[in-house]
C-alpha cells in the first residue's frame, strides 16, 4: 500500500513540474516608438500564447485598442527553452513566423519572413 501511495505522490509531483512552463508569466516588451506592453504568457493547449494585458505610451499607462489581443500565437515548445509559432505585429497588423527563446528572466521573440531567413527581434524582461 505504501508503494502505491509513494508512486501516486511521485507521479503527481512530476505532472506539476511538467506544467510549469518557463515562458509562463507576465513579460515587459521592448520600447518601440515610445510604446511598450505587458504580455501575459500562458498555455493554450500544447502551446504558449501571449495576450496584451497592459499598454504604455511614453512610460504612462494608456488604453490601447490592442488590449486583450494575442501577440504570441501557438508557440510550441521545441526543448531547451526554444519555441516556434507565430507573432502578430500591431504596427502593421501582420502575422509572422515566430521564434521564441526563454532563458531565466529574459525572453527573446523574433518575427520572421522568407521562411525564417529575415527576422526582427525583441528582448523582453519577466515581470512575474
Amino acid at each position: 500500500m505504501r508503494m502505491i501511495l509513494a508512486a501516486a505522490v511521485a507521479a503527481f509531483g512530476l505532472v506539476g513540474a511538467a506544467s510549469a512552463d518557463p515562458a509562463a508569466g507576465t513579460w515587459k516588451t521592448e520600447v518601440d516608438d515610445s510604446r511598450y506592453a505587458h504580455v501575459k504568457m500562458q498555455s493554450c493547449g500544447a502551446a504558449m500564447c501571449g495576450t496584451i494585458v497592459k499598454t504604455f505610451l511614453n512610460g504612462e499607462n494608456y488604453k490601447s485598442p490592442n488590449l486583450g489581443k494575442k501577440l504570441v500565437i501557438d508557440m510550441k515548445p521545441e526543448g531547451g527553452g526554444k519555441y516556434a509559432g507565430k507573432v502578430w505585429r500591431p504596427a502593421n497588423d501582420k502575422v509572422y513566423i515566430g521564434k521564441m527563446t526563454v532563458s531565466g528572466n529574459s525572453l527573446t521573440l523574433s518575427g520572421c519572413v522568407a521562411g525564417g531567413l529575415i527576422c526582427k527581434k525583441q528582448k523582453w524582461s519577466r515581470l512575474n
